[in-house]
Formats: structure tokens, sequence, C-alpha cells
């Protein structure tokens, strides 16, 4: 006897999401999106403006949540192109390996990730962008900072959830904290 199996991506509606987020741990991934000169140096990194839930406004990594049925390197591509632009032309590796896990907690100080609505595992990426990228969705502008600027208190202290620490943690990664 052969089951049918349902294989496509559904999105759960909210009253569905809400009850899933406080009983278990929802995937997401996080993109460091960068540019890279020829010899593959890192030499500017783009961060997002997003206005926040509470009115504020902070910097941000490309985030997102991975769909059921989603491989990892189509959830990088999809959030990458929804929050870049469809022209961003993000360089994915043939086998996607993160520079981290980042657990995040609706109980602040757990970890240096928090989100007050769930309790998120985050697979945290780099990921060489090579085209135009203009904004798109719920962002409000994408700047491109040198990796000094990036980890500068300035920009660390605009950003919100603990991606300040996950941004130096890819800094790092790649030799360019300073």
């Amino acid at each position: 006897m052969t089951e049918k199996t349902e294989t496509t991506p559904a999105w759960l509606a909210p009253e569905e999401l809400e009850s899933v987020r406080g009983r278990m741990p929802i995937l997401y991934i996080d993109a460091v999106p960068v540019r890279v000169d020829d010899t593959g140096v890192v030499t500017r990194v783009g961060l997002l403006l997003r206005m926040l839930p509470d009115g504020t406004v902070s910097r941000a990594l490309v985030s997102g949540r991975v769909l059921h049925h989603e491989r990892i390197r189509d959830a990088l591509v999809r959030h990458l192109e929804k929050d870049l632009g469809p022209v961003a032309l993000p360089r994915i590796p043939v086998s996607p390996q993160p520079f981290t896990v980042a657990e995040y907690f609706p109980t602040p100080g757990v970890t240096p990730y928090h989100d007050p609505r769930q309790h998120a595992v985050s697979l945290a990426y780099i990921v060489p962008v090579a085209g135009d990228c203009r904004p798109r969705q719920d962002a409000l502008d994408l700047v491109w900072f040198t990796p000094e600027e990036a980890a500068s208190p300035m920009v660390q202290g605009e950003m919100t959830g603990g991606q300040g620490v996950l941004l130096r943690q890819a800094l790092a990664h790649v030799g360019c904290l300073p």
C-alpha cells in the first residue's frame, strides 16, 4: 500500500504558527551578504535597515524561516532575493556550510540571541552577492559597510536580538574582525 505524501511547501496560518512557536524550535537561516574582491577577501558587508514592530528602526541581517520540504540552499536564495531583490545574484556554495548555529530564545540572557516570539535555531551563512541589490519587502534600505564600519560600536548598537554578535562572528570567521 502506497501512501500519498504532501510534498509542496506551505505557510502555516498565523494561529498555527503561534501554536507551533510555543511548543518547539523553528528552523531559520541568517545570511550576511558580502561583496568580495577578486581574491575572495570581504570588502563590504550589506546590512538592512528595518522597522521593528515597536516602531523603532534597526540594522539587520537577511533572515527567515525554512519552509517545510525546502532545502537550505533554496531558503537562502529565497530570503536573499526577497530582501535584496531578484538580481542580487547570491553565490551559494555547492555544499553550504554555516559558519555557526545561533539559538534564539524568548527568554533574554540564555544566549546572546533573543527573539521574544519563539525559540528558533538559525543556521548562519556568509553569502557573496555579485548583482545589483535593492531592498525589498519590509526592508527600508540596504547599506554596504566596510568590515571595520560594520564592527563599529555605532553599527553594532543599531542591531537587535543579538544580530550584532552574529555579525562579529561572521567577520571573525572570514578574518575581517578589526
